[in-house]
């Protein structure tokens, strides 16, 4: 029985206000009980630390009109600077970096990038950000 849903493709409500490509979580990726992505209604199949998440929540991100952090004047803040560090400490990804590349050339193009970027190799399924090797053929993920 398959546990993720491999196949997708990339959509622009999958990228989150901090940057993060929800497409890419081993929560949004699972069949069962799949987290519907930050940008999407409080479910209870949503981690309770995304729902209670201080950057998705941020008084400062409701005022932009991109709904993303790059366009907060504050940017990058300390959340969001922890955040960044410990996402690339721990999965080698700046979503820092990536806040950067959507405010310089723009949200579609963005996407086709990810799309590419959390491609596998291999056996072209979507990549998981949360793990070091593809979720459906277990090929270890360029770093």
């Amino acid at each position: 029985m398959r546990k993720y849903l491999l196949d997708r493709d990339f959509e622009n409500s999958f990228i989150a206000p901090c940057g993060m490509n929800c497409g890419t979580c081993i929560a949004f990726l699972r069949i069962k009980r799949p987290c519907p992505g930050c940008r999407f209604k409080d479910l209870d199949t949503k981690p309770k630390h995304c729902i209670s998440c201080t950057i998705k929540n941020c008084e400062y991100l409701a005022q932009t009109k991109s709904g993303f952090c790059y366009e907060c004047s504050n940017f990058p803040c300390p959340r969001m600077k922890n955040l960044d560090k410990r996402y690339r400490r721990n999965y080698h990804m700046s979503l820092i970096e990536n806040l950067t590349n959507i405010q310089n050339q723009g949200l579609p193009d963005f996407i086709k990038e990810e799309k590419i970027r959390w491609k596998c190799k291999l056996c072209g399924s979507i990549l998981c950000v949360h793990r070091e090797r593809c979720l459906n053929c277990g090929t270890n993920l360029p770093e």
